[in-house]
């Protein structure tokens, strides 16, 4: 799916998703990411929902961005309360979605100049 965003220039936008990538600034990436409006942190760990650790949340909240939008790939799921424990101590929002609609609620949240976090899982085909 295209996306069309009123980013601003010089942020960063997701512009495509389908079921193997996702495209930020028109770039296509194949593998989990970290992005905030002014920031793109390539190759995040996490190959799968199941693989997400408490460390790769920790990189999520030093970021220091006070919403986080977690997309737990093609499909919702919620992680173990320990494995946010960085993000809840810090008083950092998570809303957790497949990561689809965390792609368009992230789009949403920039063009209205939110401080906002989108870390997405892209589950590698094996």
């Amino acid at each position: 799916m295209k996306l069309h965003s009123p980013a601003a220039a010089g942020l960063f936008a997701i512009t495509a998703y389908d079921t193997e990538h996702i495209a930020v600034n028109g770039r296509r990436l194949t593998k989990s990411f970290l992005l905030t409006p002014r920031r793109l942190i390539e190759d995040w760990p996490p190959s799968s929902f199941d693989s997400l650790s408490e460390a790769d949340l920790g990189t999520v909240a030093e970021l220091g961005c006070p919403i986080v939008l977690l997309g737990t790939g093609p499909r919702q799921r919620f992680p173990a309360p320990a494995l946010l424990r960085s993000l809840t101590e810090r008083r950092i929002g998570v809303e957790v979605m497949d990561s689809h609609a965390a792609c368009r609620t992230y789009n949403i949240l920039m063009a209205e100049g939110r401080d906002v976090a989108a870390a997405l899982i892209i589950e590698c085909a094996n």
